[in-house]
């Protein structure tokens, strides 16, 4: 039996009803997002027309998920509500906190040993608070959840931008900073901005070596990576139903990567099949009674220009692989042209590394097909010139894949085999020689590849693909290899040409594991102790942040003005940083030092207006809180794009800065410094970016009737005695307006729950 089931038919038993009255209401069909929207409208929240990209909503999710680097900040805060257990379906995962390196066995031991008390204060907290707990080595969030907890016509909202992997389920599963979580489990509604609608119509079928990875590296392409914000992207067509589950979670996965709110897909055969053969057949009963609930209405894919925003079509018969990057995942090349692009722009040729797994492509599936690469080039007498390194998704993926000797091809071409684990894609990766920062590419079925993410080396040329491809150019060692048109040397000197992959959506002998992982929280956590040292180095309890002091502020001096693509990793890096994800005072010794400082083109380096003097962006914004003296950070389109990492919003709240001025957001982020009392404003006029100058005092006026709708002023203070007064615009509505007076949302929430 499926986990939640009462849950899951509950929501099941109501969906109907809600979706009926929404159409009557509207006097039109829905499209599936809708749908779903729909029917998680929060009790409090009147049925409306809601405006797309313009009316916040209150819902109600069903679960929440959490992996073990964002759930720390996110549980600290849920702690600090006061409420005995978590109001609807929790889990926690623990797969970031182990690093890539060695291989599966002794990088798992390493990690529980060195991570143990973060592991052992998850598993407590988890236990007290009536949380499900999936220990290190049980699998990557986004697969775990996919094989146990998604469901067709679900809301879920989870503390990692991938969350979105479970519209693979037809979900509508959106990722959210801790604090947004810390709201659902305290049984609190859940604020979004009604989206609107991307549909993609998928005809043909792929075939040869093109897989699901192409589809979203070609979208990613087209919308690139802000062209999705604010939109849930809805995928239909006769192409999507001949497509697996786990094809459809890839491509929803990566739709992170547009800045997309989530994507998602209809229930059909594929979501079914995978179900029943991930144990949860009474799941998919329960949808086969409502599935024409669980899609869009006929007439919506039959005239989609009348219902979607925006529409693209992809024939995926003649859809080609590709290969995106390097340093953004937009930048998409068919393979055939990866020849000519590479000796244009000067790209590494040399394939250095070849690594296939994370959230994104760790399925069965996946490593059957990519299998069946390897063993081709095994019995065709190749090599890999490349490294070639495996993160199996799930301990249930790994058991199969291992009992049915995929892994042992994988061996067999002297693949590493690391833990069931992000690794790599997060940055985990203690890869040999980085620390040279030698010029070098490589290849990956991960869905980012910005500068440094993998293994901190900015001169790392990093290439996104699916996992056929990947083993592909891994054995090739070169870039510019084509599978579908070149051939191979072998060990005889042979010429000789791999065949297409194929590979089984599902294992046929089902799948199996003798240790899932999974720990049950306790029945009564009443009496479980959670304990955090006061000298701990890597937990910190949280003390409530400052309220507004209810004037306008002045004489902020600016911190940085960052200059082209600030990404959550640049703001908050990930890799080594991530074993002080629950110490807010520790992690935020990495503010914003990947941050290009748009006055002297260098990172970690930012004017001290104190001392004249240049130096570390943390340690200067420390020097300004110890004199009392706010601060602003100024920054450039999409500011905060990628990852949903909290801590990007709470490291500036937590050393003093006020204030965040940018040219656009990525939506995520800016919802996040939002719930922590920051204010996240944008230039009314780009082009008044060009007006902040580096030794600026700057001050907001207009905060005394800060309203919704209303722009802020800002008075730039130059150091010659001229100054210049722009306008700053907001998104802000009432109930944000008063998290940034209260000091936070959690402050109100702290509150709420004292005063029931």
């Amino acid at each position: 039996m499926a986990f939640d089931i009462e849950m899951i038919r509950k929501v099941y038993a109501e969906i109907p009803a809600k979706v009926d009255a929404a159409k009557q209401a509207l006097g039109r069909p829905l499209t599936l997002a809708e749908k779903i929207l729909f029917a998680h409208l929060h009790s409090d929240m009147k049925l409306a027309n809601f405006e797309r990209g313009k009316s916040y909503v209150d819902f109600a999710p069903d679960r929440v998920a959490m992996q073990d680097a964002t759930a720390q900040m996110a549980l600290l805060q849920f702690m600090q509500a006061g409420r005995p257990k978590v109001a609807v379906p929790s889990t926690v995962h623990c797969d970031h906190l182990i690093t890539a390196k060695n291989g599966a066995a002794e990088d798992l031991a390493f990690a529980n040993n060195e991570s143990k008390e973060v592991f052992d204060f998850l598993a407590s907290v988890s236990n007290k608070y009536g949380i499900g707990f999936w220990k290190p080595g049980a699998g990557i969030i986004h697969q775990v959840v996919l094989e146990n907890y998604a469901f067709p016509g679900g809301m879920m909202i989870g503390t990692d931008s991938h969350t979105v992997n479970a519209g693979g389920l037809g979900m509508v599963a959106i990722g959210v900073g801790g604090a947004d979580a810390c709201d659902v489990m305290a049984g609190l509604p859940w604020e979004l901005k009604w989206p609107k609608l991307i549909g993609v119509k998928l005809t043909g079928k792929l075939s040869g070596w093109a897989a699901p990875k192409d589809v979203i590296l070609k979208v990613a392409g087209i919308l690139t990576v802000k062209g999705g914000t604010g939109a849930i992207v809805e995928y239909f067509g006769e192409g999507a139903s001949s497509m697996s589950c786990t094809g459809k979670g890839t491509i929803c996965n990566m739709g992170a990567e547009i800045g997309a709110t989530t994507s998602t897909f209809g229930y059909d055969e594929s979501m079914s099949r995978y179900l029943k053969a991930t144990g949860r057949a009474d799941v998919a009963a329960l949808a086969d009674g409502i599935k024409e609930y669980l899609t869009a209405d006929a007439e919506v894919y039959a005239n989609p220009e009348k219902y979607f925003d925006q529409l693209i079509e992809i024939n995926l018969s003649e859809l080609e692989p590709h290969l995106n990057g390097p340093f953004t995942p937009d930048l998409a090349t068919p393979i055939s042209k990866m020849k000519e692009a590479l000796e244009a722009n000067g790209w590494p040729k040399k394939v250095e590394w070849g690594l296939i797994g994370s959230c994104t492509n760790s399925s069965y599936e996946d490593l059957s097909r990519a299998a069946s690469i390897a063993k081709q080039a095994v019995a065709k007498g190749l090599s890999t010139k490349a490294e070639f390194g495996i993160n199996p998704g799930s301990e249930q993926v790994r058991y199969t894949a291992n009992r049915d000797g995929l892994l042992g091809t994988f061996t067999d071409l002297h693949a590493t085999i690391f833990t069931n684990a992000c690794g790599p894609c997060i940055g985990m990766w203690d890869r040999m020689g980085a620390e040279k920062k030698e010029k070098n590419t490589i290849v990956h079925s991960f869905n980012r590849n910005f500068a440094k993410r993998a293994d901190g080396n900015p001169n790392t040329y990093a290439f996104v693909a699916s996992p056929e491809i990947v083993a592909a150019l891994a054995i090739a060692g070169d870039l510019g290899f084509n599978p579908l048109t070149d051939t191979l040397t072998n060990e005889k000197g042979e010429q000789v040409k791999l065949d297409a992959p194929s590979g089984d959506e599902l294992p046929t002998k089902g799948f199996a594991v003798e240790d899932a992982g999974y720990q049950a929280p306790a029945a009564d956590g009443s009496n479980v102790t959670v304990n955090v040292a006061p000298t701990s180095n890597r937990l910190q309890l949280l003390d409530p942040f400052a309220a507004w002091e209810g004037t306008d502020l002045k004489e902020l001096k600016l911190l940085i003005k960052a200059k082209g693509k600030c990404t959550t990793d640049h703001i908050s890096m990930a890799g080594p940083w991530l074993k002080f994800r629950g110490h807010l005072d520790n992690i935020s010794n990495n503010l914003l030092i990947g941050a290009v400082n748009y006055f002297n083109e260098k990172t970690d380096n930012v004017k001290n207006q104190l001392t004249g003097e240049y130096g570390p962006v943390p340690a200067t914004q420390r020097a300004y809180k110890a004199a009392g003296i706010g601060s602003i950070v100024v920054g450039d389109e999409n500011y905060g794009e990628g990852s949903s990492r909290e801590h990007a919003a709470m490291e500036p709240r937590h050393l003093g800065v006020r204030v965040v001025l940018t040219k656009s957001f990525a939506r995520i982020h800016e919802t996040n410094l939002k719930k922590q009392g920051m204010l996240a404003l944008t230039f009314a006029n780009k082009e008044d970016y060009d007006k902040i100058q580096e030794d600026d005092s700057i001050d907001v006026i207009g905060l005394t009737s800060f309203a919704p709708g209303k722009p802020l002023t800002l008075v730039l203070h130059h150091k010659d005695g001229s100054k210049d007064e722009i306008i700053a615009n907001h998104t802000y509505n009432e109930q944000q307006i008063e998290w940034f007076k209260a000091g936070a949302a959690l402050n109100i929430i702290r509150r709420q729950v004292a005063g029931n």
